[in-house]
């Protein structure tokens, strides 16, 4: 594509807005005493990348932030942006030193001499490690190194945020997420990082890159500018064009155009020119191969057993015989959770957020690599004791059917902590209804896909999909309900992700005792990530 562009004498950029931890076994399954990603990013280094910024997966765990920062930024040679994710460390003096986790902005040329100004900015996460530092983005705009970076015109802005460009997770406005406030008396200010560009340049073109919740989506916030989300997983390769030339006087609308590309070779060799036997570059194979070692070092192959068949998160009822949720905790964690565990003989009731399981199982061979898929959150699974049920029952409703003020507080503080199942699932459902889902299924003349609304014009999916079928799941999934009586003494079973909400809410729906976190204990050597493969070579064989 650079080759491309170079024949067409265009200029391009290509960019990513965020997360390369978390989600693949090329990532994620690396052997003890390793860091998530650090053998992957090797790959990702060789791609050349014009901007690339920081999401909140690079913040989780401080050994990963570190890795990024003295491993893989300088790599990008100042062009890895964390404009407000900051690191801890100690100088050579042993003095404690908060710098950025790359750069916070990057101005450069690019070959048809356009001046670029960049940034790359993170929405307001709260569930970052120890001595890593979000600053709201609010308090960003404000700082005398953004109002210096902005002071000179470029050609163009290039704002890469892992945000959503058009709305956040819990307000049903069309918002900008951290680039949108809400003020105290909810008052709707415009997007932060554009209006504050804005006040200074009304009318240099900006290019906006967005992402984090899971979409595909566009708008225009003016004439002279374009947000574009692509989806996730890469699942989608987003395109955006400009034709910044053809305006010479620097007022008028410029036009745009967009396209979500599914990421398979027809599409690269259709927009590439090419053909089968024209596409594949030395240095392609030489990744594709490095991947294919890598994936061996890791054992990424090692089958636990054959599923029977395919269990979605959204494309059956919850619960029901294929439903993901449902095999993960009615089966699979009470199989799982037993083994060498002295407290597998009294009864409990698990309970698990839904978003823990970030993609389907397909029917076939369940490897190393389909479990960390599936499930790649390495959550901790804890218990309270001598719960009694019908309190523990109480608990799941809750946090389920908690009252519009309450459930509002949780979602705000899931989403705050990188929790997006919520928004993503609101897409695939408004998705569903909106393009006669039941309907284009039956006429079986398309594949299974996305199927895009956003608000650009003209139409934005490259490949034509019928949509995908869709089904409501509680934000809360838990096992079977042991057979004892409802005031019986159990354990109370959940991950460590929502520790503190449930020990928050169960003191809230019985007053017997006050338990505290100084109350939660482990409840087994085994994490959420290993669960699904203990299962599978247990039942699947």
């Amino acid at each position: 594509m650079k080759e491309l562009a170079i024949k067409k004498d265009v200029d391009l950029l290509i960019v990513d807005s965020g997360d390369l931890h978390d989600g693949t076994g090329l990532s994620d399954g690396y052997p003890p005493g390793g860091v998530d990603a650090h053998d992957s990013n090797e790959f990702l280094k060789r791609i050349p990348y014009d901007v690339m910024a920081i999401g909140n997966h690079e913040l989780y765990l401080y050994e990963n932030t570190l890795d990024m920062h003295q491993n893989f930024a300088p790599a990008l040679k100042g062009r890895y942006l964390s404009s407000n994710a900051n690191i801890t460390l100690l100088d050579q003096n042993n003095n404690t030193i908060n710098v950025p986790v790359g750069e916070r902005f990057a101005k450069f040329e690019t070959r048809k001499g356009r001046k670029v100004t960049a940034f790359g900015v993170l929405f307001d996460f709260t569930g970052n490690s120890k001595n890593t530092t979000v600053q709201k983005v609010a308090d960003m705009v404000k700082e005398s190194w953004f109002l210096d970076a902005i002071k000179d015109e470029p050609d163009v802005f290039l704002l890469v945020g892992h945000m959503p460009v058009a709305r956040d997770n819990c307000k049903p406005l069309p918002l900008f997420d951290s680039w949108v406030h809400l003020t105290s008396n909810n008052h709707l200010q415009g997007p932060l990082v554009f209006d504050a560009i804005r006040a200074v340049h009304p009318d240099t073109p900006i290019l906006i890159f967005g992402g984090h919740t899971h979409i595909r989506d566009c708008l225009q916030l003016d004439g002279r500018s374009m947000s574009l989300e692509s989806g996730r997983y890469m699942e989608t390769v987003g395109w955006m064009s400009a034709k910044l030339d053809e305006c010479e006087d620097g007022t008028k609308n410029i036009t745009f155009s967009r396209r979500y590309l599914d990421p398979n070779r027809v599409t690269y060799e259709y927009h590439t020119g090419r053909n089968n036997r024209t596409f594949d570059t030395p240095e392609g194979k030489n990744i594709t191969q490095g991947l294919l070692d890598l994936a061996e070092r890791f054992g990424l192959n090692f089958t636990y057993g054959v599923a029977p068949n395919d269990y979605t998160i959204s494309q059956v009822p919850y619960p029901s015989n294929t439903s993901l949720l449902s095999l993960f905790i009615e089966e699979a964690a009470p199989t799982a959770l037993a083994i060498n565990n002295t407290r597998s003989s009294i009864p409990s009731l698990m309970i698990i957020n839904s978003g823990s399981q970030r993609f389907d199982i397909y029917k076939g061979p369940f490897t190393k690599n389909d479990q960390l898929t599936a499930s790649p959150f390495a959550d901790a699974f804890l218990y309270l004791p001598e719960v009694p049920l019908n309190a523990a029952l109480e608990v799941l409703a809750a946090l389920n059917k908690a009252g519009e003020a309450r459930r509002r507080d949780l979602e705000e503080e899931f989403y705050a902590r990188g929790y997006v199942g919520k928004r993503y699932m609101e897409w695939l459902e408004a998705m569903d209804k909106r393009h006669g889902g039941a309907e284009r299924r039956a006429a079986q003349n398309l594949t299974l896909g996305y199927v895009t609304s956003d608000s650009c014009p003209g139409v934005g999916d490259d490949t034509l999909h019928a949509p995908l079928s869709f089904y409501d799941t509680p934000d809360f999934v838990a096992s079977k309900t042991p057979d004892v009586a409802d005031d019986a003494p159990i354990d109370l079973v959940f991950v460590d992700f929502i520790e503190n909400q449930l020990v928050g809410i169960l003191n809230s729906v019985q007053s017997e005792k006050n338990f505290t976190t100084a109350d939660v204990q482990p409840y087994s050597p085994f994490l959420a990530t290993e669960v699904l493969g203990l299962y599978a070579q247990a039942a699947w064989n």
